[in-house]
């Protein structure tokens, strides 16, 4: 009776019940997921077909461990004995499967893979071999029928191995990284001034000398003279790739679906090739810049002999030559290029580069293939077949889009991913910035703003990933990953369908398969995160607090004890209308795994008040006039629109319409120097009643080191001896670094 009353309740249950057990956490998430009411088991002796064009793609499978060792029988017609097992077989008209499409379908009869083009069919593979790597028993996979395709046709990842040069095994681990989150691109940016990596037979000397440097670390080469050395030099640093290296990664790539787009810098970044061929200088001596001579007409016989080797290598039909950053002061001075000027009727130096772009491009499609460059390329005009990737923003991708260029979208503030991921206090040092993964994620590659007819032009997006401060493979796998997974679903998932609370918890089983592969990931942090909103209205404060982890485990006080697993716990947002110092930190079990965050809030007389400026800011307006006293406190970074920036002194009051008692001002700066913020050197509070006449009632001086790279924050506050009335409250801080203040609000009680 008991299992009669259970077998009717089984029956009385939603299908939806039986295919929430088996939900798949695929990265990327596919466009459509039906699923079924069962599993498949892989057994030993299973099947494996797969007709003759998807032959060679049935090799991933090897990644599968309970697939590897099956015979395949590779079929030129399918019967009716080939309807069970795995089967990599094409798509019929009666599948309505699309170009560049792909259908998994796993029921009693087994694995079914059906695409149009081997391309589509790699994406099955890996999509198989993703869901056995989430499965606890990888033999045993869940009953499902999978629609999916691209939303991009590009998606790409970029390595700079040039300001540190990584194994060639490393790259290898990286494209198979790649592949399994099906991006298809691979960036490899294989010359700049660090150090030039390819083997060009014509010119030895590139990877004899401008491959080695006298320091291992890019900081410390840069802050010594710049120096490159002959290979087997003692104190040697550096190295580079054989073509044969080459040729056998761009095959190893080819086959996982990934293509490999070399860059060869030009007309710019190029201080390695002139210190051993300083004649393609503008001073002919070397050491003395980083951009070729334009006017030499040696420089372009130079650049297309080493194109060719490139070519012959690389069979991607896109060629990068960067085109960015060119100091053009060289051009200015140098006889030779002003003669090329104004022998051709350019304009100044933009068109002058604008003229070389050209020239190389012209020369890349007589050989069938196509140039890309940084969004400076546009400067000065582009030819018809150039595609562009725009890293100052989006505007360069829009502008190109609007002339018909195709684009690549790489904006920094979205997709560099060798700015700090997490609060930069607690992370090796990287060269600035601040990216989280859910910025990451939110990042749509069509901006906004473009018209909905130049969309097309949108090829899809790329991260980069500079490595300045990663001098180890190990160090890019702890940038790159698993913001690359956030990427990876921003190329592939169409946008109605991503989710970020979907995709952080789908992240969860991520961890364990970089975890399985060895992968030096990021892991998120327990540190607490707090966010104020501040309600003018009501003057109070709203305080949520956060951490990375998928259910963080806070807990807090507010009567200045340090938070232990007793205190309160965090399950709302709390409001507050009083002055109030909250301690939080996050907890596993009665164990603190977080240091105590302290978040300060403030209700002071200067809520509300307009600020003068004497001097305004400059590049980052924040919330304009609104900023320094809106009762809001800037985040762990100046992008996020409460730090407002100045180049200047720091000069600017603020008037209360009446004299007020003033007992105590302060303000808050942030120091990170490789950006180029700093501390003011003073800070200076004045006081007047009648907006002319000041008297100086406090000054502070900065003795932090503005030399330590790392982020800090200084809250300088004078407190008066005994409160004085005024109308008019004024603090000057000077810029005594020349770089940029920041600061956050102007608290006056």
């Amino acid at each position: 009776m008991r299992i009669f009353r259970l077998l009717l309740l089984i029956l009385s249950l939603p299908i939806g019940v039986f295919a929430q057990q088996y939900e798949v956490q695929l990265i990327p998430k596919p466009n459509k997921i039906t699923y079924g009411e069962g599993r498949f088991t892989i057994g030993r002796h299973i099947a494996l077909f797969a007709t003759e064009n998807f032959a060679d793609v049935t090799a991933l499978l090897s990644e599968y461990p309970q697939i590897q060792t099956l015979p395949v029988e590779v079929l030129k017609k399918i019967g009716k004995k080939h309807q069970h097992g795995i089967r990599l077989f094409p798509a019929e008209a009666a599948d309505n499967i699309a170009q560049g499409a792909y259908r998994l379908e796993i029921d009693d009869n087994g694995i079914l893979l059906k695409a149009h083009e081997p391309a589509a069919m790699i994406s099955a593979v890996y999509t198989l071999i993703q869901l056995g790597l989430l499965q606890e028993d990888p033999q045993s996979v869940p009953q499902l029928i999978i629609d999916d395709s691209p939303r991009f046709a590009y998606r790409g990842l970029h390595l700079d191995v040039s300001r540190h040069f990584m194994p060639f095994s490393f790259l290898k681990k990286y494209i198979d990284l790649m592949a399994l989150y099906k991006f298809n691109y691979f960036h490899w940016h294989l010359t700049d001034g660090a150090g030039w990596r390819l083997e060009i037979k014509q010119y030895p000397e590139l990877t004899r000398k401008a491959a080695w440097r006298t320091h291992n670390s890019w900081k410390e080469w840069m802050a010594n003279g710049r120096q490159y050395v002959e290979q087997g030099t003692p104190n040697a640093s550096g190295g580079f790739y054989t073509q044969a290296q080459a040729r056998e990664l761009v095959a190893y790539a080819a086959k996982k679906g990934i293509t490999v787009i070399p860059e060869i810098e030009m007309p710019g970044h190029s201080e390695e090739v002139l210190a051993v061929f300083p004649q393609l200088s503008c001073s002919g001596q070397p050491y003395t810049q980083g951009e070729f001579c334009l006017g030499n007409e040696e420089t372009f016989t130079f650049l297309k002999n080493v194109l060719d080797e490139v070519l012959a290598i690389f069979p991607s039909p896109y060629i990068h030559i960067g085109g960015d950053e060119a100091e053009k002061k060289h051009w200015k001075d140098c006889p030779k290029c002003q003669a090329l000027k104004e022998a051709k009727g350019l304009k100044d130096e933009h068109e002058l580069q604008s003229y070389a772009i050209q020239q190389m491009d012209a020369y890349l499609q007589s050989k069938g293939r196509k140039l890309i460059g940084w969004d400076e390329i546009l400067e000065g005009g582009l030819t018809k077949g150039a595609t562009v990737m725009s890293w100052r923003g989006e505007e360069g991708g829009i502008k190109a889009a609007s002339m018909g260029h195709d684009v690549i979208m790489t904006p920094g503030n979205y997709l560099y991913f060798d700015s700090y991921q997490t609060d930069p206090r607690t992370q090796p040092e990287a060269i600035g910035g601040y990216l989280t993964m859910d910025k990451v994620y939110a990042y749509n590659p069509v901006p906004a703003a473009l018209e909905a007819d130049k969309a097309k032009h949108i090829l899809g997006a790329q991260a980069n990933i500079w490595t300045e401060y990663i001098p180890t493979y190990q160090h890019v796998e702890y940038m790159a990953f698993p913001r690359a997974l956030a990427l990876a679903e921003v190329n592939w998932t169409n946008q109605e369908l991503r989710n970020w609370p979907d995709f952080k918890e789908r992240l969860q089983r991520h961890y364990g398969i970089l975890q399985q592969l060895d992968v030096n990931y990021y892991r998120p942090s327990y540190h607490v995160v707090s966010t104020v909103v501040f309600n003018k209205d009501r003057m109070s404060n709203t305080v949520k607090l956060s951490s990375e982890q998928l259910v963080p485990n806070i807990y807090y006080s507010i009567d200045g004890s340090e938070p232990t697993h007793r205190s309160t716990p965090f399950t709302v947002p709390v409001e507050f209308t009083t002055k109030a110092l909250i301690k939080a930190a996050s907890f596993i079990d009665s164990a603190r795994v977080s240091p105590v965050e302290e978040i300060k809030l403030d209700l002071h007389k200067a809520i509300g008040k307009k600020v003068f400026y004497n001097n305004a800011w400059q590049g980052y307006p924040a919330q304009k006039e609104l900023t320094l006293t809106n009762g809001i406190t800037g985040g762990l970074s100046y992008h996020d629109q409460q730090w407002q920036g100045f180049t200047n002194d720091f000069d600017a009051y603020v008037d209360f319409e009446r004299r007020e008692e003033i007992k105590s001002v302060s303000m808050r700066f942030m120091q990170i120097p490789g950006p180029g913020v700093f501390f003011p050197g003073e800070f200076r509070v004045l006081l007047s009643d009648n907006g002319k006449n000041y008297r100086e009632v406090g000054v502070l001086k900065n003795l932090d080191d503005h030399k330590d790279p790392t982020l800090k924050f200084k809250t300088f506050a004078v407190t008066l001896d005994k409160p004085q009335m005024a109308r008019y409250v004024k603090v000057i801080a000077t810029n005594v670094n020349k770089g940029f203040l920041f600061t956050d609000e102007l608290v006056i009680y």
